[in-house]
C-alpha cells in the first residue's frame, strides 16, 4: 500500500464487546503498519531528540505490549517470539524488568524493520487465536484487550507526530506525502468541509457558559482510562470561552508585537526558556529568502496557512499569548463543561483517518453562535496541573504505571488531535505533557 493515504478505520469504541475485537484489533494494527509505509526503512531508526521515539521502536513495542499483556498470560502453550525483545522493547514499566535508556532507543539498528514485521504478524497470528477464545477467559482478559487497543492508538499519534519531527530535522526537509497522496486521501475518507488554504478565518466569538456545580469524569458508558475517575463535583463561575482555536493570523499578530521579546507576558521559567533556546515563533515555522513565513508540513516546506489553528506550541507559548490578548488559558474542569455544554462529538472533526496530518482551518460558513475545534484539530493547553481525582487509586503491578506515576509536573491537554484516532477520543480524556513540550499538535483557545 502506498500510505498512510489509506488508512483503515476503526469502529467506535462503544462496540467493543467481545464479537467485535477481532474486526477491530485487526483495523487498529493495520493503522500502525499504514501510517510507517510511507517511510523508508533508514527513517524508522532515527531518534533527534529524547522526546521522539523511532517508528520502527513504536511498532516493536506496541507488539510487546500485546505479547506481555495478553498472549503470556492467557494463551497456554504460547511461546516467546524473541527472549530479547522484552529488554529492547520494554518502554517504562519498572514491574517488567529492565529495558533499554529511553534516549538510546536510536541506537536499535538491529533487529532489521523486516524482523519487526515479522514479530508483529508471529503476534497477530497468536493473538487471533486468543479473540477466539475470549467468551471462555476471564473479564480481565477482555478488559486488557481494549486497554492494548487504546494504548496502540496512542503510539499511533506518537507515530504520526514523531515522523514529523524525524523527516523535519533532515535538511532536505523530506515529505510524507505528496500533494497528490495527501489530497487523494482526504478524498476517499472525509466528508468535512474544511475551509481551503488562505482562506481568512471568520473572527472568534465570545460564548457564555454558566457557572454551578459541576459532574467532571467518565461518566458515559465503554472504555476510559483510570486518570478519567473517579467522577467529583466541582463548583465552576460563570465564564466565556472563544467559539474557535487561535488562528495562525492571530498568532503572527502576537510575534509581530514583540510578544518573543517582552518578559511581562511570560512566566518566568518560560521567559528564560524563551531566551535559551532563541525560540521566536511556533516549532517547525520559518522565513523564506523573501522574507514569507513557511511551516514544515505532510507535504514537506508549505507556505502558512493563516486561517489555520496554530499548533506545536509549548504552554509557555499559550499563556503569553493568552496575556497578550487580554485573556487566560481555561482550566481543564471549564473545558470538560463547555464540551458538555455544546454538545461536542468527534464526529465531523479533523482526525488522523481524515488524512490531513495537520490542523485546518474552520469553514467560513460555520456557524458563529456553536463552539467548534473543541475534538480534533489541536491538543489544546489548560491551565490545571496533571494531578489525580479526588478518590483516585493506582492500579498494583504494571497496569499501575500506566498513567499513575506521571502524575507531577505535567499540564493537562483537552480535545485530540488531527493525529488522534477518531475511536480513542472522549471528553474525559486527559492528555498530559510537560510546559516545555511542544512537538505534538499542541495549541489553544482563549477564556475569560
Amino acid at each position: 500500500m502506498s500510505a498512510a493515504s489509506s488508512l483503515p478505520s476503526a469502529a467506535s469504541a462503544a462496540t467493543l464487546t467481545p464479537p467485535h475485537l477481532p474486526a477491530h484489533y485487526q483495523a487498529v494494527r493495520a493503522q500502525s503498519v499504514a501510517l510507517v509505509q510511507p517511510l523508508l526503512p533508514e527513517d524508522t531508526v532515527v531518534q533527534p531528540n529524547l522526546d521522539v521515539s523511532p517508528p520502527k521502536w513504536h511498532l516493536a513495542h506496541t507488539t510487546w505490549f500485546w505479547e506481555t499483556m495478553l498472549l503470556q498470560p492467557f494463551l497456554p502453550g504460547y511461546r516467546v517470539y524473541n527472549d530479547q525483545y522484552a529488554y529492547l522493547f520494554n518502554s517504562y514499566y519498572n514491574s517488567l524488568g529492565s529495558r533499554v535508556n529511553r534516549a538510546d532507543r536510536g541506537t536499535l539498528s538491529r533487529p532489521p524493520l523486516a524482523d519487526v514485521y515479522r514479530y508483529r504478524t508471529y503476534i497477530d497470528e497468536h493473538m487471533a487465536t486468543l479473540l477466539g477464545q475470549l467468551g471462555e477467559l476471564p473479564a480481565a482478559a477482555t478488559e486488557l484487550v481494549e486497554l492494548g487497543l487504546h494504548h496502540e492508538q496512542q503510539h499511533q499519534e506518537l507515530l504520526a507526530t514523531d515522523i514529523k519531527y524525524i523527516l523535519s530535522t533532515n535538511p532536505l526537509a523530506p515529505a510524507y506525502l505528496s500533494s497528490e497522496q495527501l489530497a487523494g486521501g482526504q478524498a476517499q475518507v472525509s466528508a468535512t468541509d474544511f475551509a481551503s488554504p488562505g482562506a481568512a478565518a471568520r473572527p472568534a466569538a465570545w460564548l457564555p457558559v454558566p457557572g454551578g456545580i459541576y459532574s467532571v469524569g467518565h461518566q458515559a458508558e465503554g472504555f476510559s482510562f483510570d486518570n478519567e475517575l473517579p467522577v467529583h463535583e466541582v463548583l465552576v463561575a460563570p465564564f466565556e470561552l472563544q467559539n474557535r482555536l487561535v488562528t495562525n493570523a492571530e498568532f503572527l499578530q502576537f510575534m509581530e508585537a514583540g510578544g518573543y521579546r517582552q518578559f511581562q507576558f511570560w512566566l518566568g521559567e518560560g521567559w528564560d526558556l524563551v531566551n535559551r533556546e532563541g525560540w521566536a515563533a511556533p516549532l517547525y515555522w520559518s522565513q523564506n529568502a523573501a522574507g514569507q513565513w513557511q511551516r514544515y508540513g505532510p507535504t514537506g516546506l508549505e507556505p502558512l496557512n493563516p486561517a489555520a489553528p496554530v499548533s506545536h506550541i509549548s504552554f509557555y507559548e499559550a499563556d503569553a499569548y493568552a496575556q497578550w490578548a487580554g485573556a487566560r488559558l481555561p482550566t481543564e474542569a471549564e473545558w470538560e463543561i463547555a464540551a458538555r455544554h455544546f454538545k461536542a462529538t468527534p464526529q465531523g472533526g479533523n482526525w488522523l483517518e481524515t488524512n490531513h496530518f495537520d490542523p485546518q482551518p474552520v469553514a467560513p460558513d460555520a456557524d458563529p453562535t456553536a463552539c467548534h475545534q473543541l475534538l480534533g484539530d489541536c491538543w489544546e493547553w489548560t491551565y490545571s496541573a496533571y494531578h489525580p481525582y479526588p478518590g483516585y487509586q493506582r492500579a498494583a503491578g504494571a497496569l499501575g504505571e500506566y498513567n499513575g506515576k506521571f502524575m507531577l509536573n505535567q499540564l493537562v491537554l483537552r480535545g485530540g488531535s488531527c493525529a488522534t484516532p477518531e475511536s480513542h477520543i472522549r471528553l474525559t480524556y486527559r492528555n498530559f505533557f510537560h510546559a516545555d513540550k511542544r512537538w505534538q499538535f499542541t495549541g489553544l483557545r482563549l477564556a475569560r
